[in-house]
């Protein structure tokens, strides 16, 4: 049985690993042919797997959640970076904006769902 510590230590795991992934990959991400419907289905494939390996096996208390979903805000405004307002200037999109364009599916939504199919209530 995991223990809290061990946990957090593989969730922190998890994120270094998701961090990598998308460090391997940010041609693809930060490339202007890519478009940006694309993005997701790219961030779904090839870091959300990396990020929820085992994870139907955490049990997830609220700082752990806090610490993956800042790591999902993190690389997703590095993927969909700035956008150009009216006036012509340059901004980061809000976290709002974000989870539009994520149509609100977050990480943690899906972890909590594989857990589910693993542990029915």
């Amino acid at each position: 049985m995991n223990t809290d510590s061990s946990i957090e230590e593989e969730i922190k795991e998890r994120i270094a690993a998701a961090n990598r992934a998308y460090r391997v990959h940010k041609i693809p991400f930060s490339s202007k042919l890519i478009s940006r419907n694309v993005r997701p289905q790219l961030y779904n494939t090839l870091i959300g797997p990396t990020i929820t390996y085992s994870s139907e096996t955490w049990v997830l208390r609220e700082n752990m959640t806090n610490k993956v979903m800042t790591f999902e805000r993190k690389i997703t405004k590095k993927i969909f970076g700035p956008t150009r307002t009216d006036d012509g200037y340059w901004r980061i999109e809000t976290d709002q904006e974000v989870n539009g364009i994520l149509k609100g599916q977050n990480i943690i939504g899906f972890i909590k769902k594989k857990i589910n199919l693993v542990r029915p209530c």
